[in-house]
């Protein structure tokens, strides 16, 4: 297997390592009150998952 001649200095591999930019979160709007929510995950505004309530949210009055 090839190797390399000489090695990578810290400056360089530290560029290139600052260089490297995580992917923001996509979101998907939730089918039953249209809010914007991670995808897999229960709705925050209205417990709804898959299209069933899975965590029951109180009333505010």
């Amino acid at each position: 297997m090839a190797q390399p001649k000489r090695r990578w200095s810290k400056a360089r591999t530290h560029l290139k390592r600052s260089t490297w930019q995580k992917e923001a979160p996509k979101f998907a709007s939730c089918p039953h009150c249209h809010e914007p929510v991670l995808p897999h995950r229960v709705c925050p505004n209205c417990g709804y998952y898959d299209g069933k309530e899975v965590v029951a949210k109180k009333s505010e009055e």
